[in-house]
């Protein structure tokens, strides 16, 4: 594998470049304890500097690299929206919980936060007359046909860590995002 990602690239360096995988390559790093994502400071340091200011060191910046590196390898399917295992896993717990088994996933878009549209996961019990319908992992995937060219590519995962937990998007479609995380543009 190519390294694309090097330890001497500033953190904005890394989104610039790489703007189709920025979600995924921000969760890796935040993963890693590195929070730099809407700070003033990943302008100017670089992925070593910051590590080192984390107090990191550096195999902890080799273990990084390896993982951002893997995340830029990663083969996106375009034709598609999917769920990883986990995500369906927890999807599926969560309709049982509801006493909703069998039901849908519906995926889309509204308008919000500083940069203009966040998702939305929601239960659906019918497709719509406006809706495309996708399977993964055993789930129906409900998509309404005006959200879908910016959706195509996305991959729902779930994260349940230390910071937090919940359903993540990586949508290679994406251009920018707010410094919270929680609202796009394209």
């Amino acid at each position: 594998m190519t390294q694309l990602i090097t330890r001497h690239m500033t953190i904005e360096d890394i989104f610039t470049q790489f703007p189709q995988k920025g979600q995924k390559l921000a969760q890796e790093m935040t993963n890693f304890g590195l929070h730099c994502i809407g700070c003033s400071a990943s302008t100017e340091e670089t992925l070593e500097e910051g590590m080192y200011s984390h107090g990191m060191n550096d195999e902890a910046i080799e273990a990084l690299l390896k993982k951002l590196n893997s995340v830029l390898a990663e083969e996106t399917d375009l034709s598609t929206i999917s769920l990883t295992p986990k995500a369906a896993k927890k999807f599926k717990q969560i309709l049982d919980d509801e006493e909703k088994t069998g039901w849908a996933l519906r995926f889309g878009e509204k308008s919000a936060g500083c940069k203009g549209l966040e998702y939305f996961l929601d239960f659906s019990n019918k497709v719509e007359e406006n809706d495309v319908v996708f399977e993964s992992e055993g789930i129906q995937i409900h998509v309404n046909k005006k959200s879908l060219d910016r959706l195509l590519g996305s991959v729902i995962d779930y994260i349940d860590g230390l910071k937090g937990a919940g359903f993540k998007i990586s949508n290679p479609n994406v251009k920018s995002s707010c410094g919270c995380g929680s609202s796009h543009n394209y």
